[in-house]
């Protein structure tokens, strides 16, 4: 039983690093702008106040520089058909 739990433990070590250091650094300098009003968005240029917004960003900027960053998820039918 505790060779399966230290299995299990190790296991959620590896499949819990999905963002490199990199990405980590460029959505907290994002966040940091977000709170000092730095921060807008693209194409409208509004200034961003939320918080999963700005997370958003700094993953987006993070995978145009090729980061380790997981794919955005695919819109489903059911999404597409609220729109």
């Amino acid at each position: 039983m505790k060779v399966l739990n230290l299995y299990f433990m190790n296991l959620k070590k590896l499949i819990m690093a999905k963002y490199s250091k990199e990405s980590q650094h460029k959505v907290e300098k994002t966040m940091k702008e977000m709170k000092e009003g730095k921060l807008y968005s693209g194409k409208s240029h509004k200034k961003v106040t939320n918080p999963k917004q700005a997370v958003a960003i700094g993953l987006s900027e993070a995978r145009a520089e090729g980061e380790k960053v997981p794919k955005k998820k695919a819109a489903t039918k059911k999404d597409k058909n609220k729109k």
